[in-house]
């Protein structure tokens, strides 16, 4: 699973780099971690060429599942609250590192090795008048494994615009195990105070 990301100005610039379009008013968040619910960047497909906008992360609330944050890659075609995004709303959401946590409740943090963006597939729907995204996740890849069973489904930035645009790629990429990451571990420091 993938509850909460990184994204900061290189990622930003990425995401000019990549894209044809932006959509009016848009502007590039400031340096953080992304929450579900809140608004990300998203590279998505608007009159033909990629365009970069602002999208909420989560479909939902639903009354009796909240907030749908992930889809996973095998059953997304299969599940009603994804068939038809998947098949004709794709998109990329770009970060610079992804945070899971193991059984422990440690933190880590996953990375591309090289220090560039990570490019995660999801998928958007409107819902309230408001364009929102889900991550997709997939079987954990032996970097990731140690520490979570599920990982973002991550796309190389030369498949970017085959993974929005082209329905016939759609199981490959679904069917994809992503590449070996870097993983830093955040440990939290805890002061013990002896009585006197």
């Amino acid at each position: 699973m993938c509850g909460r990301y990184y994204a900061d100005g290189q990622t930003a610039k990425e995401v000019e780099r990549l894209v044809k379009r932006t959509e009016r008013g848009f502007s590039p968040r400031p340096a953080g971690d992304v929450y579900p619910s809140g608004l990300a960047e998203v590279i998505y497909a608007d009159r033909g060429q990629l365009t970069a906008g602002s999208m909420k992360w989560g479909f939902g609330p639903y009354e009796k599942r909240g907030l749908l944050i992930n889809a996973r890659a095998e059953s997304v075609t299969e599940k009603s609250a994804f068939r038809d995004s998947i098949r004709h709303r794709r998109c990329v959401i770009p970060a610079r590192w992804f945070y899971e946590w193991n059984r422990a409740k440690e933190k880590a943090s996953f990375l591309e090795p090289e220090g560039g963006t990570l490019y995660m597939a999801g998928c958007y729907r409107e819902f309230d008048g408001q364009n929102c995204f889900v991550i997709l996740t997939t079987c954990a890849n032996p970097s990731v494994a140690g520490v979570h069973n599920r990982m973002p489904l991550l796309l190389e930035s030369r498949e970017l615009e085959e993974w929005i645009f082209d329905n016939e790629k759609l199981e490959y990429f679904l069917g994809k195990m992503p590449k070996g990451l870097e993983r830093k571990m955040e440990y939290e420091q805890q002061t013990l105070v002896f009585p006197q």
